[in-house]
């Protein structure tokens, strides 16, 4: 079984849709199973692979498995877990770094999580939940470290099927994809899913380019991520160990965008009726700064307002 497939199984699945934008297309994540993100796709790939792995969602769900789901997040993956662990009958502990706004936390634990806020940097409350996990408690949290990997890559993968619905909505192949990048994660799955056949696009905010960084280095560098941003979710100091090689490898560009080039794009994009939010607004304001040459881009828009 692929992801696709076990997604198709979920109760409330449903394709995303991809908007013509002018010259670009959107891909619209702004309601992915109730959640205003992408990144359920990925958690619940993984935490099927962890639990199971079964077949589909309502097996996975009579496993009736006794454990607490456990991540550090900066928004929408830590609020996704909290939904999965609801709907699986589980409990779950979510780390949050400092600067969350407050309507992230209550909808976090509006999906019944105990949330942990560690008023510290987003790499610093990855490591206080990986030093936090005892016994009954399964971490599931998106980026690797040495010794940690096996997760986020069932993670990434669970993530190909956001491309895959690209593929059944798009006329061809496009030109160009362009990704918003936190620890470049979907990044990673973009590169692995196009393999060459599409130019893909990183960006990143200004205030935490670690993509950016770590290519102009020639190996992994993290960043100062203290400065706030409102891409609140791209926020992340390091890049995820497991997606490093595929980036240094493949990925064609990396841009950096500031909040008021990405307020901008989340204006425009608004009076068009997507309502994305500041990290996905963030793949139009890049694209707008691009040189790549395309005639055909797609823009993941990867969550709504």
């Amino acid at each position: 079984m692929n992801s696709l497939e076990f997604h198709r199984s979920m109760p409330g699945y449903a394709p995303t849709p991809l908007i013509e934008f002018g010259k670009f297309w959107v891909k619209d994540e702004s309601n992915r199973f109730g959640l205003p993100a992408f990144k359920v796709l990925g958690a619940s790939w993984a935490v099927n692979q962890a639990l199971g792995p079964a077949r589909t969602f309502a097996e996975l769900a009579a496993l009736r498995r006794h454990v607490t789901l456990v991540t550090a997040t900066d928004g929408n993956h830590g609020r996704a877990l909290a939904y999965l662990a609801r709907s699986l009958a589980l409990t779950s502990r979510i780390y949050v770094p400092a600067g969350l706004p407050d309507e992230t936390l209550r909808t976090i634990r509006g999906e019944g999580a105990t949330v942990i806020e560690t008023g510290r940097p987003y790499d610093d409350a990855v490591q206080l939940a990986a030093a936090g996990v005892g016994d009954g408690d399964v971490l599931i949290q998106d980026t690797a470290w040495p010794g940690y990997e096996d997760v986020p890559r069932w993670i990434v993968t669970g993530y190909d099927t956001l491309f895959s619905e690209i593929d059944e909505q798009f006329p061809g192949v496009p030109d160009l994809v362009v990704v918003p990048t936190g620890v470049g994660s979907l990044l990673q799955a973009a590169l692995e899913h196009y393999r060459g056949r599409t130019k893909v696009l990183a960006v990143e905010p200004t205030t935490a380019a670690c993509v950016g960084a770590s290519l102009k280095a020639g190996k992994p560098v993290s960043v100062d991520t203290s400065a706030p941003t409102i891409m609140a979710g791209l926020n992340c100091g390091t890049v995820s160990s497991i997606a490093w090689p595929t980036i240094r490898d493949h990925l064609d560009a990396a841009i950096t965008v500031t909040d008021d080039e990405t307020r901008a794009a989340m204006q425009l994009l608004h009076t068009h009726n997507i309502p994305a939010g500041p990290c996905g607004a963030a793949a139009l304001a890049g694209a707008q700064k691009s040189t790549l040459p395309a005639t055909t881009t797609v823009l993941i828009s990867t969550e709504g307002h």
